[in-house]
């Protein structure tokens, strides 16, 4: 029975902040009956949920984070797929390709940027709340998180995405763009809202890459790269 508690606390680690992590350790006796203490358990949370967040965040707003990472590349919102094959139709392939790199650009700025508002958030949920999704998927942390936090992250991400795309010229590029495919004889003319866009598909990148990590700590042994997370999350084996 014991084991099994301490199995249900280690699935909740992308959840609780470091304080919250630490009451909820204390809750297990110090004399574990497997060579371990509750001092050692909340040190194996906190570097699981350090990993899960900063590791997983910290690849996106790298060059490249989100072009050349196809789980969450943004690709073109559907209103604008006519315009790029009308672009490569007329011999402006790489007018397109520069196109798509800048939104990507602009979200990898983007996330570089907000990372410190996306672990505030993290830290704000409760063991109240955890308790919830305790016994579900692999990631079932994450897909809470989401579910309680868009909103207030999108409030935020926004005028972040909106500055970068002027940081990376991504706004030049794109009234280039518009305006070279509203020239092409007979065709609707297009004006979408990017920022909207790109907002969204870049909390979907940062939600997709926490949850591949929590994923990868909880069933790869191999993943659990230092001894304390071997320790701690053996106890979930």
């Amino acid at each position: 029975m014991l084991l099994k508690k301490i199995f249900l606390f280690c699935s909740i680690f992308l959840l609780l902040s470091c304080a919250e992590l630490q009451q909820v350790v204390n809750t297990i006796p110090t004399e574990t009956g497997i060579g371990m203490d509750s001092t050692t358990i909340a040190n194996g949370l906190r570097q699981a949920l350090d990993k899960g967040i900063d590791k997983q965040v910290t690849k996106l707003t790298q060059k490249d984070g989100f072009y050349k990472n196809q789980l969450v590349k943004i690709m073109l919102p559907s209103e604008l797929q006519k315009v790029d094959q009308g672009l490569r139709d007329i011999g402006l392939g790489s007018l397109a390709d520069e196109g798509i790199k800048a939104l990507n650009r602009a979200a990898e700025d983007a996330v570089k940027e907000a990372t410190p508002i996306f672990v505030s958030a993290v830290k704000e949920i409760t063991f109240a709340d955890a308790k919830n999704i305790l016994l579900g998927p692999d990631n079932a942390a994450t897909n809470y998180l989401e579910q309680r936090t868009t909103s207030a992250l999108y409030s935020k991400f926004n005028p972040v995405i909106k500055q970068s795309f002027s940081k990376v010229g991504a706004d030049q590029i794109w009234t280039n763009i518009i305006t070279k495919y509203n020239s092409i004889p007979f065709v609707t003319k297009v004006n979408p809202d990017l920022t909207d866009y790109v907002t969204t598909e870049a909390l979907q990148g940062v939600y997709k890459m926490i949850s591949v990590e929590e994923k990868d700590i909880r069933n790869n042994i191999s993943a659990r790269t230092t001894t304390l997370l071997q320790q701690v999350f053996a106890l979930q084996d």
